[in-house]
């Protein structure tokens, strides 16, 4: 099993077995792989992250939970919820922010749980309303930095459905310019401009 965090385009990956995913970046002269679960460890990682030819990291531990405990110790845990929405035509809802294509999400509000904050950020985002809140598909962690902070995000997604016969309204505060409904066979037209994350939540399509 294994955690995949993205440093912008950059994977680390916590695990305690090693798949042949993970196995494919272990041989590569730029990846850094460390067994040793301590502190010093991930901030050594860390460390690496920073330098251009990083290609990816591989924390590796038979224990996961304690693993994932001291890698998020070094982060403030940002928790959010989102929205993979599709259509009564199979079409699927994308968003462009900040010069990328996205999906709704946003952070999760004091004493709301995590399926209302993502169904209220996709409303809030889009305009959209009536949407109907399905499975939870998976959780995806990125890394940045605000005001000095590093942070780190760890995003709730949920499929859902919507219909179409309705008009977007870009939640500008946001910085989100454009809403469309694009269909399943265009989608690799926009996964050119988006982040790895989104490219992992798009292929529970």
């Amino acid at each position: 099993m294994h955690l995949t965090i993205y440093f912008g385009n950059k994977p680390v990956f916590l695990c305690d077995d090693i798949d042949d995913n993970i196995h494919s970046f272990m041989h590569h002269p730029d990846a850094v792989f460390i067994d040793e679960i301590s502190p010093r460890a991930i901030k050594s990682l860390l460390h690496e992250i920073a330098k251009p030819e990083f290609r990816a990291g591989i924390l590796f531990n038979a224990d996961l939970a304690e693993l994932k405990r001291l890698f998020f110790k070094q982060f403030m845990l940002v928790k959010t919820g989102g929205g993979l929405v599709v259509n009564e035509k199979k079409e699927v809802l994308l968003i462009f922010r900040r010069g990328k294509w996205d999906l709704p999400k946003g952070k999760l509000d004091k004493g709301e749980s995590l399926e209302e904050c993502a169904v209220r950020e996709v409303q809030e985002e889009t305009g959209l309303s009536g949407i109907e809140l399905g499975k939870m598909l998976t959780i995806t962690y990125h890394t940045y930095v605000e005001f000095g902070k590093h942070l780190l995000k760890e995003s709730y997604w949920y499929k859902m459905k919507c219909s179409s016969k309705q008009s977007f309204v870009a939640q500008t505060e946001e910085d989100i310019t454009d809403i469309r409904w694009v269909k399943k066979a265009e989608i690799p037209n926009y996964t050119t401009n988006t982040f790895p994350t989104i490219i992992e939540v798009l292929g529970f399509l």
